[in-house]
């Protein structure tokens, strides 16, 4: 079975707390910036061994946002944050999947 996944086309803050991506299949999404950081899945922040999160919320400021985004390959997209977390890699299905 041959799926096409849907990559991004643009990238822009879609508001003072929000991402917004143009997707190729047409949809557009809006994330919030805070939220989507909660969501990184990396082993910093997710336990590798059983998927809990290790992530403290309340260390999390409000008002994180991106300073960089960086393609990773034809799947993802590497995000640097805010507060200074840069390990996790956003999978574009699992981007295009999220709903806020």
């Amino acid at each position: 079975m041959n799926q096409t996944i849907a990559v991004p086309l643009e990238i822009k803050q879609a508001g003072p707390a929000q991402l917004g991506i143009k997707w190729s299949d047409g949809h557009e999404s809006v994330y919030g910036c805070y939220e989507l950081r909660l969501k990184c899945r990396c082993a910093n922040c997710v336990d590798e061994w059983n998927g809990a999160a290790k992530i403290n919320r309340e260390l999390v400021p409000q008002d994180v946002h991106p300073i960089t985004i960086e393609s990773v390959g034809r799947y993802g997209l590497k995000i640097s944050w805010s507060d200074g977390h840069n390990t996790g890699i956003y999978a574009y299905q699992s981007l295009r999947n999220y709903q806020n």
